[in-house]
């Protein structure tokens, strides 16, 4: 029997390759979350075809596979323990990470990076110095041989392997990644991520986070919610990228636990597998630290990209995340995000993802197809017909929370009613508190000056009660005494209010038009900014988030104060 690794298939009792056109079986051999996520983003390469059968396992040994087979049981696919896999024989066995007892593993290997860029070393773990995916003392276990074949993404990378081994050099090929080639094709979909997020025309501010004791979360754990407490929520939306180590490492309820503060906010936290790189595509800028994952953002959109590393031991001197890292401005305290943003200079992160990836204007969409071709070589058999499809990203969740409450800052200045909404629960200066009726604490409501609820979609219970927009705004006023205006959104671009001791009145908002799209911003502010103005004007000019919005003022109709909620 051949274990070698050169491509010829051994012939022990388990998995038999046949070689013979009839079929083979494949092995995707995980050792952690991340490792299998690339993994995942290989099938389309055999999609289609009968004659190969794909089987999962779990590589052993890793304090962060914990999530690995309930991935693999998500996606429905079939998994064998390891001992059972170290039985058998494929003919192929594809991983995402050269640590491991593979050499247990019967068959050719192919080797696929988990990131980009080949940036960190880890220290007391493998060669001294030597780039965590190309390490010889992994990637030739007990002086064993290389890989089958090691795809890379970049020709310098097969130099940078050639400097630490000739050997395992030999046996490497440039032919892309497989998720950036995701991430381009999904760049079309970029609206259609931020309508599911509800971005809408604000600029979405995405932080991302590798594992480690130098991880951004490790060293500036309150990051998320500095930002989310200094930035005007009608302007800005944040979003979070967590390794899907640290997910597995803390777990999705104390992780969610640690970022309440900010996922009260409105911050959005992208889920490990597809949805961080569907926010990716959605974001206007990211804040990094010494991760791959501002790689890819770089050589998709070529965005803003800002330094939130204080240094270490882990980054590679000169790999294209040092480059990058090096270039970019660095965000101090989270009120000099602007500032940043305004330094950063274009193609910053494009010149750094540029030594990291093939150019995607001459290679976009050729990734999979190199990877088949070599594959279907190692197999033994011809590759199917049909070309091979990307899968596009799946559109991302929405944040899982949406505050409820604001502190507003309102500035009169002439005609033009200037609103910022911050989180309700931060304590900073502010005109007024502003809170959703029935969505927000007691607490809040009972010290609102503006409270305000937003019509129910319809319900189909045989018995129900509802109040008219006039009883609910009468009762509101009634309950609570330190409400000075209550008011219902009707719509993105209708509401009807009252200030205490006026009349009810119909606010008709008319958004701006910007280069033939309508934006809309959330109504519940020009509330805020109708709460600030005298009684009596029929015109209020909003300022929010930038953007101005006429509020025309009018009597409430019979039908307006008669809607049933």
């Amino acid at each position: 029997m051949d274990t070698s690794g050169d491509g010829r298939r051994a012939t022990g009792d388990g998995r038999r390759a046949t070689g013979d056109g009839r079929g083979g079986s494949v092995l995707f051999a995980a050792r952690s979350a991340i490792a299998l996520y690339r993994l995942l983003d290989l099938l389309p390469v055999f999609a289609g075809d009968a004659r190969v059968s794909r089987v999962f396992t779990l590589v052993p040994g890793s304090d962060f596979g914990v999530d690995a087979l309930a991935a693999v049981e998500r996606v429905g696919a079939r998994s064998v323990p390891w001992d059972e896999a170290c039985r058998d024989t494929y003919d192929l066995i594809v991983t995402a990470s050269p640590k491991g007892e593979l050499h247990l593993l019967r068959g050719p290997r192919v080797l696929l990076p988990h990131g980009a860029g080949f940036g960190k070393t880890f220290r007391g773990e493998g060669s001294a110095d030597a780039p965590s995916g190309l390490d010889p003392e992994y990637l030739m276990p007990h002086g064993g041989p290389p890989p089958a074949l090691h795809a890379l993404a970049h020709p310098g990378q097969i130099d940078r392997l050639a400097a630490l081994s000739p050997r395992a050099a030999a046996r490497a090929a440039v032919v892309g990644d497989p998720t950036l080639e995701r991430i381009l094709s999904s760049l079309p979909l970029r609206e259609s991520f931020r309508a599911a997020l509800g971005t809408g025309a604000r600029r979405l501010i995405v932080l991302a986070s590798t594992w480690g004791g130098e991880s951004l979360l490790r060293r500036r754990p309150d990051l998320p919610f500095e930002l989310a407490a200094r930035l005007p929520q009608d302007a800005y939306q944040l979003g979070l990228i967590v390794h899907p180590n640290e997910w597995s490492r803390t777990g999705e309820f104390e992780l969610s636990e640690r970022l309440a503060p900010a996922l009260d906010a409105g911050m959005v936290l992208a889920r490990p597998y597809e949805d961080w790189a569907s926010v990716l595509v959605a974001a206007d800028a990211l804040i990094t630290d010494h991760g791959s994952t501002a790689l890819y953002y770089a050589a998709a959109l070529d965005g803003p990209v800002l330094a939130a590393y204080d240094g270490g031991d882990e980054l590679i001197p000169g790999s294209p995340m040092a480059e990058l890292l090096a270039h970019a401005p660095r965000l101090g305290r989270a009120d000099e995000l602007e500032k940043a943003l305004e330094s950063y200079r274009v193609g910053t992160g494009r010149d750094a993802a540029a030594s990291a990836f093939l150019s995607p204007a001459s290679d976009q969409g050729s990734a999979l197809e190199r990877l088949r071709l070599e594959l279907y070589r190692l197999i033994g058999l011809p590759p199917p017909v049909a070309p091979v499809t990307v899968r596009l990203l799946p559109i991302p969740a929405p944040p899982s929370r949406t505050p409820s409450a604001f502190a507003v800052r309102v500035r009169l200045d002439g005609d033009e009613t200037y609103v910022e909404r911050f989180p309700g629960h931060v304590d900073a200066p502010a005109h007024h508190l502003a809170a959703e009726y029935g969505v927000a604490g007691e607490r809040q409501s009972q010290s609102a000056a503006l409270l305000y609820r937003r019509t129910d979609r319809a319900t189909a219970a045989a018995y129900s009660v509802g109040w008219t927009v006039d009883g609910w705004i009468s009762h509101v006023l009634d309950s609570y005494p330190g409400c000075r205006t209550a008011g219902v959104v009707l719509s993105p671009v209708h509401c009807v209010a009252r200030v205490r001791g006026g009349s009810l009145v119909s606010v008709r908002i008319e958004p701006p038009r910007e280069n033939g799209r309508i934006v809309r911003s959330d109504p519940a502010a020009v509330l805020s900014a109708v709460h600030a103005r005298p009684a009596g004007v029929s015109r209020v000019t909003c300022v929010i988030g930038g953007r101005r919005y006429e509020a025309h003022l009018s009597p409430a109709t019979a039908d307006e104060a008669g809607r049933i909620l």
